[in-house]
């Protein structure tokens, strides 16, 4: 999957990425370039979607550690956020994905 050019990021998304988290859709990008392991389902009652939500952890190119949260429909890597990964969410992707 070439997240770079099938990344769909939405205005407020990335105003909530810039304002809130102070993550670029660079770094986004970065942490789909550095990715180590599988994509996990999220499910979460919450956050279940169809089509169904995944996320990952990995680091941008600075080593910042981040939570990728996103859909993928039509061929195309939906963005639904991103943040600092706490220490359960590494925990898990750590357990599960690696």
């Amino acid at each position: 999957m070439n997240a770079m050019n099938n990344l769909r990021i939405s205005q407020p998304t990335l105003e909530k990425l810039k304002n809130k988290h102070r993550i670029s859709r660079r770094e986004v990008e970065q942490c789909f370039e550095n990715r180590c392991g599988q994509f996990l389902l999220d499910t979460r009652e919450q956050h279940r979607s169809d089509p169904p939500t995944l996320w990952f952890v990995a680091p941008t190119s600075q080593g910042r550690l981040l939570k990728i949260v996103f859909i993928y429909r039509d061929g195309c890597v939906h963005l639904r956020s991103a943040y600092e990964a706490e220490q359960l969410a590494q925990d898990i992707y750590n357990r599960k994905a690696r």
